[in-house]
């Protein structure tokens, strides 16, 4: 697999990386609650994790998602200063699944039962902070380009540390 995602939370950006290289940059937001595995706790998930879902394929821009289902509304400056602490999900949904036993999966640190996702949020929101309740939260524009890049399966490490070189240089697991 020549192709995966690498969150670095303190660079708060998601790279698609294609054979060892960083191919594409994308500004994202992690948790403001810093990382972390327990459900609950509005954190992060660090580690090796799979796409095991893709939502929203042909939606608009902007398309609102609750429950994982398109509610017919597209999101507005008006409903944005209606609900400005809202938890918006827009556009499209890639589901996270942890792929280590006892660390990001079953249990009480199963990330795909925390329904941890990258997603779509306002734009304004993408901006170099954590903001999230533990969701990686991208510009409408970048997890529709996102989106179409990856397939289920793709492979996804979140991680805090700055070591690029020797992450990179890692394959992502089988």
């Amino acid at each position: 697999m020549s192709v995966w995602l690498w969150v670095s939370v303190p660079h708060q950006r998601l790279y698609w990386i294609d054979n060892g290289i960083i191919a594409k940059r994308y500004p994202i937001s992690t948790a403001e609650k810093g990382l972390g595995e327990s459900y609950g706790s509005e954190r992060t998930p660090r580690g090796w994790h799979v796409i095991r879902a893709k939502i929203g394929a042909g939606l608009p821009k902007g398309a609102v998602l609750v429950g994982r289902r398109f509610t017919g509304e597209i999101h507005s400056p008006e409903m944005q200063a209606k609900s400005p602490n809202r938890d918006w999900i827009l556009s499209r949904i890639l589901w996270l699944s942890g792929l280590e036993p006892g660390f990001n999966r079953l249990g009480q640190v199963d990330t795909f039962r925390r329904y941890i996702y990258i997603h779509g949020s306002p734009d304004h929101l993408i901006d170099g902070l954590p903001r999230s309740h533990g969701c990686i939260r991208m510009r409408s524009d970048d997890v529709i380009d996102l989106f179409d890049r990856v397939s289920i399966g793709t492979r996804v490490f979140i991680g805090a540390d700055r070591q690029s070189p020797s992450i990179l240089s890692s394959p992502p697991p089988k």
